[in-house]
């Protein structure tokens, strides 16, 4: 199979060709290598993925990525540098090679950065989304994930979150441009039957992590004896979801696809354990044999207050079981980032 995935150089999706390469798939990675934190670590995402780990010589963007696509090209693999929001770009793509499957992984993050630019988010996580679709219907191309967020529940009070609740009513605009993700994916399946999986990652962390990110940042500062910002009381609560679990929800999820038809479901991808901000510094304190110095801040616009997921359409559906609990992936999290610093 041929696998086209968007955001392949990102935390989730490198780990996401690593699998499918392993398993003999062939892959097309689109990225845009955005410097909302480090284009660098995007090169190291990918060398890792493709299993080319090797000293990189880092000198500037645009020779490094020409440099990183000669070093990864070949008949299994493909890399682009592109942007979503540039429907032309991407049709070349398209042009080029025979897609099975599109894997949309690709978005601006974060829930405090689309306050400051909600404009941004939409051009891409609205209008980027839609060439993609628009592509697919020009091309015939039928099977399609998409990644959603558990953001989209907002401060909903039922718990856990079900894929049946109302979401409605989220509380920053990049948890609406990932509902109208979900909205707008179905009128594609609707008219044009591109069958469709809409998976809500819940709080994914793990080896690669993305560096701007809680469980990564308080890591760092931990280890070097910094504050870490800690907001509100501690009691807020997140549903962490190992990345080797997503990994294979999202598999399982391209199993569904390619063996079904009609398809348009949304699905929560999570470990239905939920942990308190409190306990999450006491993991990561445990993890490094290290105390943290916690700046108290207040809860700032847009943060939910607890997220956790119902997990039984995912495992009933796909097969989805989520083998890692948080005790154990702090640990192989923290191994990793104490080796990556080394």
């Amino acid at each position: 199979m041929v696998y086209l995935i968007t955001g392949g150089s990102g935390f989730i999706g490198s780990h996401l060709i690593e699998r499918l390469l392993r398993n003999g798939h062939s892959v097309i990675n689109i990225d845009n290598f955005d410097d909302f934190y480090s284009y660098q670590v995007k090169i190291k995402n990918t060398l890792e993925s493709i299993g080319k780990i090797s000293d990189f010589e880092f000198s500037e963007k645009e020779t490094d990525i020409q440099h990183l696509a000669s070093l990864s090209h070949s008949d299994q693999y493909s890399l682009y540098w592109q942007d979503i929001r540039d429907k032309n770009g991407l049709e070349n793509i398209f042009k080029n090679h025979h897609i099975d499957m599109v894997i949309h992984l690709a978005a601006l993050a974060g829930v405090r950065p689309s306050i400051e630019r909600p404009l941004e988010y939409e051009e891409v996580n609205v209008r980027g989304t839609m060439n993609l679709w628009e592509l697919c219907k020009e091309f015939n191309i039928k099977k399609f994930i998409c990644a959603s967020s558990s953001s989209v529940y907002g401060n909903n009070e039922k718990i856990p979150f079900s894929e049946t609740d109302n979401v409605d009513n989220p509380i920053s605009p990049y948890a609406a441009t990932k509902k109208s993700g979900e909205v707008i994916g179905h009128v594609y399946h609707s008219l044009y039957h591109i069958d469709m999986i809409q998976l809500r990652f819940f709080t994914v962390y793990g080896p690669r992590q993305r560096p701007d990110l809680a469980i990564h940042k308080f890591a760092k500062l931990i280890s070097e004896d910094q504050a870490i910002p800690f907001y509100g009381d501690g009691s807020t609560a997140r549903d962490y979801t190992y990345i080797d679990d997503i990994i294979d929800g999202i598999t399982k999820s391209i199993l569904y696809l390619e063996t079904h038809s009609g398809v348009y479901e949304i699905l929560n991808l999570g470990e239905n354990q939920v942990i308190t901000l409190s306990e999450m510094v006491n993991t990561i304190e445990k993890a490094l044999g290290k105390t943290a110095n916690k700046k108290i801040l207040p809860m700032q616009p847009g943060d939910v207050t607890k997220t956790n997921a119902d997990i039984t359409k995912a495992m009933a559906l796909i097969g989805y079981k989520p083998a890692t609990d948080f005790q154990n992936g702090i640990k192989k999290f923290v191994e990793w980032f104490l080796r990556k610093r080394h």
